[in-house]
């Protein structure tokens, strides 16, 4: 259900792999496995202040391209909160400061980048809004990004 422009190709992640000349340690991979891709922190917060204007919402809808972390059918809105890390905010200067298995968190990053856009472009031909905020955006100026929902909802 991802559009693909013509021109452009899916971007090919590496398998992380020890004969790829990836590796990990066990601490490393304990580490990894507690990275949440729903239900975060920022998420939470969002949702409550949503919650507490009198909002009422989807939690990482199926049916929607990208699976929205806050989805309003009705409204046909579609809000995601976005991690910096994973989605690749201010991509061109982190990416060069990323030292160990840079083969694997290039393509990887950069993919979910392309990902973004094309469930994006889906969504929005589908009629839907779409909202993204950074987790730290969310974080430091909650207020902010809710009065942007609540302006586009007109209430």
């Amino acid at each position: 259900m991802i559009s693909k422009d013509s021109n452009s190709k899916d971007i090919k992640v590496p398998r992380f792999k020890k004969e790829n000349g990836f590796y990990t340690t066990k601490d490393r991979s304990q580490l990894m496995s507690k990275i949440k891709s729903k239900g975060t922190k920022p998420e939470i917060a969002f949702r409550k202040a949503l919650f507490s204007k009198g909002i009422r919402y989807r939690v990482n809808e199926n049916s929607l391209p990208g699976k929205p972390d806050i989805s309003i059918k009705k409204y046909k809105l579609a809000i995601f909160i976005d991690g910096e890390f994973w989605h690749g905010y201010n991509w061109e200067e982190k990416k060069k400061k990323i030292k160990t298995n840079k083969e694997f968190w290039i393509p990887k990053i950069e993919r979910n980048m392309q990902r973004d856009k094309q469930n994006e472009d889906v969504l929005r031909s589908m009629g839907y809004i779409v909202f993204r905020f950074w987790e730290k955006e969310v974080h430091k100026n909650q207020d902010e990004c809710i009065k942007r929902i609540l302006h586009y909802l007109k209430l």
